[in-house]
């Protein structure tokens, strides 16, 4: 059996009046994160990390932001096709831990309903998604609420 893991990081501006996406869902908040897509940095980052640990680039290399079809996308259509993609090579995921870094929301509440939508997303079940979330004590551009950034671990295997 071949095991491998990957990292995946994203970071994101945050912009006044703009829809704040994160793990797939809306959250309601004053600021959002602004990109080429919808800006979802923790889909971004464990899109990464599944593509890392195939050696298979980033999702900058198969989405790239100069092309007009992923203008505004739902990160979930790209985690989806990253998945696509594995399963063509015949990995499939194993598990995934996650941590959001952020000053505000608070985003406890909302992690259950995160890995709901990204266990259906992905095809596994919620167990195996881990989320979690730290502030930066007030620190840097995300302590003052400028941006927002994500890391996520993933270990898939090939069936």
């Amino acid at each position: 059996m071949t095991i491998r893991v990957g990292f995946g990081f994203d970071v994101h501006k945050l912009k006044k009046n703009c829809d704040f996406y994160l793990g797939g869902i809306k959250i309601p908040y004053t600021k959002g994160a602004i990109g080429h897509s919808d800006a979802d940095v923790l889909i971004h980052a464990i899109c990464d990390s599944i593509l890392g640990a195939a050696n298979l680039g980033d999702i900058g290399i198969l989405f790239p932001d100069t092309s007009s079809e992923f203008k505004g996308i739902d990160s979930k259509i790209l985690l989806k096709k990253v998945i696509k993609t594995i399963t063509d090579k015949g990995y499939k995921i194993n598990n995934i831990d996650s941590t959001v870094c952020l000053q505000k929301p608070k985003i406890m509440d909302y992690i259950p309903k995160m890995k709901k939508t990204l266990s259906q997303t992905i095809g596994i079940d919620h167990e195996y998604i881990s989320i979690k979330a730290t502030t930066t004590e007030k620190l840097g551009f995300i302590g003052k609420e400028q941006g927002i950034s994500a890391y996520a671990v993933t270990l898939i295997q090939k069936f």
